[in-house]
């Protein structure tokens, strides 16, 4: 695709600043969570009603698939690519002093799922307005449920993908990172994410007299320390693998020693092999611990996301357009993965695509020491907005009209 073309498309999305910043506020100011976003979807369908939009609903959540058919002559073979943006919010209260900060307590786009959609729409009326200059389908996924809830893997159950896409691409702001920079890699972007509680069962009585029990709290520090020295010792210091124990539960009064105490925690890898171990592992590390201290530990694992692993000709073709959207300045390929993780890998492990990052601290400011993403206090460059939009259609109509040539 020329540069002239995507510095038109940059042009043209900036033309929309105004109707994309709207919709994201009106998104931000009325946060929903899970699976359910019905009044975030009303409000996106309600913003591309005009468009020539075919649109289908899933059953299982309120994820929905808007596809826009090219009516361009076709020079060769016809593609499907999809983009998706998520609409879902975080269950916490905003503490930032934004004129459209959210109505609802306890409920805060504070992970950047209403500029993604925003953006997402701005790109289904970026590539409306340009319909007839490509020929393929782009599919533009509305999706729920990200912050946990599985919701691409909802929606790929509820058929609303087939046909799959030939490719697939997504974008997801960092308040942290520089205006206008786009970044990505190649291979694994973001981990594998899984839970773990661990019950260690003991019995109870009185705080004087803890050799009439069997003291759970002692053998619960042990197994904290020892889950860190698993890591240490039976992985190799090369490996990105993390297990962090964030919940300790036991007690009710100072003197009084608990029949249980309830642990939790993460654990982020970037293979199915280091995953498969750690799981394995921490369940052993446990029950183990545990019975040197003549207790016992129940161990349960819940899986989460796997990891979100981007092709290396979707990267590059991301590259090829954020460099002709802002120049060299404009790419950033980032050295290391990224621990935290993404359901878009659900897509990404079916279709070859990637997932790029938009910074968006505010132009001037020094990123470095801006809030991050997940802070009650992030703050977004809206100005940065129409980059994403221009991005997300760049990438599609390169796609569509070269494939991964």
């Amino acid at each position: 695709m020329p540069a002239m073309l995507t510095k038109d498309l940059l042009e043209r999305a900036s033309g929309l600043s105004e109707s994309i910043v709207s919709l994201r506020r009106a998104i931000h100011r009325e946060p929903e969570l899970g699976l359910e976003t019905p009044k975030t979807l009303a409000k996106v369908r309600e913003a591309l009603g005009d468009l020539p939009l075919t649109w289908r609903e899933g059953t299982s959540c309120t994820g929905a698939v808007a596809t826009l058919e090219g009516t361009g002559a076709a020079a060769g073979e016809k593609r499907r690519v999809l983009l998706r943006g998520d609409m879902d919010a975080l269950p916490m209260d905003e503490k930032t002093d934004l004129d459209f900060a959210s109505t609802i307590p306890g409920r805060m786009h504070a992970c950047g799922h209403d500029t993604h959609t925003a953006m997402l729409a701005g790109a289904a009326r970026l590539l409306s307005d340009r319909r007839d200059s490509f020929s393929g389908t782009v599919d533009f996924m509305f999706q729920p449920g990200e912050e946990g809830y599985h919701g691409a893997r909802f929606m790929i159950d509820d058929g609303l993908l087939d046909p799959l896409p030939d490719a697939a691409f997504a974008l997801h702001i960092m308040p942290n990172a520089r205006f206008g920079t786009l970044a990505g890699r190649a291979g694994p972007l973001m981990a594998a994410a899984d839970e773990f509680s661990i019950t260690v069962k003991g019995r109870g009585g009185h705080a004087s007299m803890p050799h009439d029990c069997a003291d759970p709290v002692p053998a619960a520090a042990a197994i904290v320390g020892a889950i860190q020295a698993m890591v240490t010792r039976r992985f190799n210091a090369g490996s990105a693998v993390v297990v962090t124990v964030t919940k300790i539960h036991a007690g009710t009064a100072h003197n009084v020693i608990a029949d249980d105490v309830e642990l939790g925690g993460t654990m982020r890898t970037l293979t199915p092999k280091h995953r498969e171990k750690v799981h394995r592992l921490i369940e052993e590390v446990a029950v183990q611990t545990a019975a040197a201290y003549g207790v016992e530990a129940i161990c349960t694992i819940r899986h989460g996301f796997p990891v979100t692993i981007c092709d290396e000709r979707a990267v590059t073709l991301g590259q090829g357009v954020a460099t002709e959207l802002g120049g060299v300045e404009g790419w950033r390929t980032l050295g290391e993965p990224i621990m935290g993780a993404e359901d878009f890998s659900y897509v990404l492990e079916k279709v070859p695509g990637a997932m790029f990052f938009l910074g968006v601290a505010r132009e001037g400011d020094d990123w470095r020491s801006c809030c991050a993403i997940h802070s009650p206090r992030m703050h977004v460059d809206e100005a940065a907005l129409p980059r994403g939009t221009a991005m997300l259609a760049g990438c599609a109509l390169k796609f569509l009209e070269h494939g991964w040539d």
